[in-house]
């Protein structure tokens, strides 16, 4: 029987009168449904377990405690997404599995350029610093011609620290390719370096914090390269996603910029979150004396520099991750 078919035992009621109660029946339904409030969908965001995704760690933890940043200024749920690095989170965008994330500038120029401008666009600026070249102090290593034979471990192939090495390895002189040449480049996971640095299968590591600051603290490492001025961080949108939800995307880059000035305001604050977060994740103890370390290298920022970004194309180019430069009038995109 269909759901408003005239019963057998209507007897009086005209089979159109009972159409329009079961019609009113229906808008009933609806209109009460909606009176108690269907759940907006959440919007879905990437970030990395690194403190150079400081207000991804924050808001995180926040999110964990029910007193969302995001939720409360956007009123809908978010899910949280953590990658090693930012050409799985790229790669995430392009399948569409996540809606924005916190990423290096690299990765999200190399998306772009892979995409032809179609599927990335950088929304705000989130930090600059926290990266650096680390070595053993017993290897002698003071310019980069010192790394002939040496293997430098980075994050993930292609990475923004990946791409960094690889140039300033190639601007001291040494030939570098993607699989090896006079020094060998070896993308290693962020927890794994530091066991391989401690057992001398990596004589260097490029890297962001906290891993830095461990190969410090934990390792005996010496910075030999110090990025504090670099462009670590980057907010990037799907392109369709932030043409299909402008102003949702507008409220997400607005509440960013409310952390981003919250963190700077507060730091003590925003380091205890971040270590609670940390171990979150991480499923071991954060130190406050690690976190503390690290924080004195970066810099939160929503700035982005159009600058910096012709800087990381050339430097993809050298690296051998972009073949021609592409055109980036695209990529930034305000909402």
């Amino acid at each position: 029987m269909s759901r408003y078919a005239l019963p057998p035992t209507a007897g009086r009621l005209s089979r159109r009168s009972f159409a329009v109660l079961a019609g009113a029946a229906g808008l009933a339904g609806i209109a009460g449904s909606r009176a108690r409030g269907a759940q907006p969908a959440a919007i879905r965001v990437g970030h990395f377990p690194n403190i150079t995704h400081v207000q991804a760690l924050i808001a995180r933890a926040l999110s964990r405690q029910s007193k969302g940043w995001f939720e409360q200024r956007l009123g809908r749920p978010v899910e949280w997404f953590a990658y090693n690095a930012g050409p799985s989170a790229m790669e995430a965008i392009f399948a569409e599995s996540i809606d924005l994330t916190y990423v290096g500038p690299s990765p999200a120029i190399n998306a772009y350029a892979k995409s032809r401008g179609e599927e990335i666009r950088i929304i705000a600026g989130a930090l600059d610093g926290g990266s650096a070249l680390v070595v053993r102090p017993d290897e002698g290593l003071r310019t980069a011609a010192d790394f002939r034979g040496k293997k430098i471990g980075t994050p993930q192939l292609g990475n923004t620290q990946d791409v960094a090495a690889r140039t300033w390895l190639a601007a001291g002189g040494l030939k570098i390719t993607i699989m090896g040449g006079d020094a060998q480049v070896i993308p290693t996971a962020n927890p794994d370096q530091l066991g391989l640095f401690r057992t001398k299968q990596l004589d260097a590591v490029w890297t962001v914090e906290p891993w830095v600051s461990r190969l410090e603290l934990e390792a005996d490492g010496k910075v030999l390269v110090d990025q504090r001025d670099a462009v670590t961080t980057v907010l990037v949108a799907r392109a369709k996603f932030l043409a299909s939800q402008r102003a949702l995307v507008r409220d997400f880059a607005r509440a960013h910029d409310e952390l981003t000035a919250w963190v700077r305001a507060n730091p003590e604050e925003a380091q205890k979150m971040v270590r609670d977060e940390l171990s979150a994740e991480m499923r071991s103890e954060v130190s406050s004396k690690l976190v503390a370390h690290a924080w004195d290298r970066i810099v939160p920022t929503s700035a982005v520099s159009p600058e910096a970004l012709v800087h990381f194309v050339a430097d993809a180019r050298q690296a051998g991750f972009l073949r021609t430069a592409p055109d980036l009038s695209r990529l930034v995109e305000k909402p």
